[in-house]
């Protein structure tokens, strides 16, 4: 860090000395800024918490990811392929327009069309062979078959509106292609406050890329008014910077501190809260099997991937001292990770115990695939997205090292590192995941499931891992409607996937924020920072 940690408490008692009586401002420092304010562009954790205050939900999640009403007031299975969502009345757009189901159609509709999205959300709208509305407050949503995660996939991209978008007043939905849709809007377009319509407690004011997201509160908002009426969201992606724009009264709040700063900014008086969260820090290994394969920093393998050898993939996890990492790099602040979800979310298993540490197996292993001299290898890494990504990555790479498999990192801001990801130019890649419904399908289906567009699985499997046990498990369990036979294929699913080594976990982050004293904030299981649960301090 540039400055002391002196010069960090002067600072932080002229503050506090002077501080006002809380203001109806709130300034928040996030750690990553999110990539667009459009609210189906990105399937990203800081693109998912922004929209949350401006484009909502039919179903809405709690701070450990439990389901409720949300812009439907109810929902029910008809039968097997039928649900039905009642839609809240006197809800309307930050226009003053009311909200009917056929935005819900509109909003179904354009996911698929957005356009050079790294992570979309056809994840959500997988299972939705037809939709229509009886009247303007009742969606009726047919399935291919039993679909029970109907109401959770509603829970995961937000409603926009169909006039202002441009719908046609015969607008109807068609698996494949929506009838009256119109042209449908650029994500640039949301950009621009007016076309930013939403029925959430906040909308768009001001929007500088790199510089800060100003929102304003909706005051014709159907539900609890926030009691923020201006709040300013400012990227400050550097872990210091953030800490001294807390501490100096920059900014009354700020994402992920670094452990190291933890006494420092209690000292200064200052709160920090920190909870355990769903998202699973992992590396992802390039397994594509096709003829055109190429070896994007990989050497001294004579053109093989030696990556679709479970053996290496097992050295490779082997390798990874997961508890140094959560103790030195993390600081504490995680947990090792065996699978892709922490127990005790649906889907996992208390079995499944983190790989161990084992840098001798790993040479064996190794050597039993062909490679007793290793190969050379470069790890792709966002440097500003995940909370110590970068020093999390060349811990990695030194493990790997060690093991004979020389590894060199490639970290670069994340809006750089999804492009060149998207694009597979990593044969190996550090990122993160959190599951939107909190269980174990959302996992599977986004990172291991093989890549089919037409369901929506595999669509962050950049990896393009590929086994058919797997699919079948999963397939079977999104028509499973008894949860606790859904939950056994589940955990089957991951067992197989873990084994087989579709990818390394590493470790689950617990998430901390710090604020003034004047203000709490309940941790959320999602990582979302979301003003509108901000709250004055009793």
């Amino acid at each position: 860090m540039a400055f002391s940690r002196i010069a960090f408490a002067v600072a932080s008692l002229a503050v506090f000395a002077a501080a006002p009586a809380l203001a109806q401002e709130l300034k928040i420092g996030v750690a990553s800024e999110a990539t667009s304010v459009d609210p189906h562009f990105h399937n990203v954790g800081q693109n998912n918490a922004l929209r949350r205050h401006i484009f909502e939900s039919l179903v809405f999640m709690d701070a450990t990811q439990k389901p409720y009403p949300g812009l439907a007031s109810s929902w029910r299975a008809v039968d097997d392929q039928t649900w039905e969502f009642k839609l809240r009345p006197g809800v309307k757009f930050s226009n003053g327009a009311d909200f009917t189901a056929r935005d819900v159609i509109y909003s179904v509709c354009r996911i698929p069309t957005v356009e050079n999205s790294p992570s979309n959300f056809t994840i959500a709208t997988k299972g939705i062979e037809a939709m229509e509305a009886p009247d303007p407050l009742t969606l009726v949503v047919k399935t291919k078959g039993p679909y029970p995660l109907m109401p959770l996939d509603m829970s995961v991209f937000g409603v926009i509106s169909a006039a202002v978008n441009g719908a046609g007043s015969d607008l109807a939905f068609k698996k494949g292609g929506c009838q009256g849709l119109g042209t449908p809007p650029k994500s640039v377009d949301f950009n621009d406050p007016a076309k930013a319509v939403g029925t959430g407690p906040y909308k768009l004011a001001e929007y500088t890329r790199g510089t800060r997201l100003t929102l304003e509160r909706n005051d014709g908002y159907w539900g609890a008014k926030p009691h923020w009426k201006t709040v300013v969201f400012r990227p400050i992606t550097s872990a210091g910077p953030r800490v001294a724009a807390l501490v100096s009264g920059d900014v009354d709040m700020i994402e992920n501190p670094p452990i190291q700063d933890f006494d420092l900014i209690k000292k200064s008086g200052l709160a920090i809260v920190q909870g355990l969260s769903n998202r699973i820090i992992y590396v992802h290994l390039d397994q594509f099997k096709g003829a055109d394969w190429k070896t994007p920093g990989i050497k001294g393998t004579d053109g093989k991937n030696p990556l679709l050898d479970k053996r290496v993939r097992l050295a490779l996890s082997k390798a990874v001292n997961r508890d140094a990492i959560v103790d030195r790099i993390m600081g504490g602040v995680a947990k090792s990770a065996g699978e892709l979800l922490p127990v005790p979310l649906f889907g996992t298993s208390e079995d499944r115990k983190p790989e161990k540490y084992d840098p001798d197996g790993a040479k064996k292993l190794l050597a039993e695939a062909g490679y007793p001299n290793g190969f050379e290898l470069t790890l792709g890494s966002p440097n500003d997205r995940y909370i110590n990504d970068e020093k999390v990555a060349q811990a990695v790479a030194q493990m790997f090292t060690r093991i004979g498999v020389k590894t060199g990192v490639d970290s670069m801001t994340a809006s750089t590192f999804f492009t060149r990801r998207n694009k597979y130019e990593f044969s190996a890649y550090l990122a993160g995941w959190g599951a939107d419904t909190g269980e174990m399908s959302n996992s599977l289906v986004a990172l291991i499931t093989t890549q089919d567009a037409a369901p929506g699985f595999g669509n962050t499997n950049r990896g393009r891992y590929s086994n058919p046990a797997v699919d079948d498990l999963v397939k079977k369990a999104l028509t499973t409607i008894d949860d606790k036979a859904r939950e056994t294929l589940l955990q089957e699913a991951s067992k197989i996937a873990m084994e087989d080594v579709a990818l390394i976990p590493l470790h689950f982050e617990l998430t901390p924020w710090a604020f003034r004293k004047t203000i709490s904030y309940e941790p959320r299981v999602d990582q979302y920072t979301l003003a509108y649960e901000v709250k004055p301090a009793k």
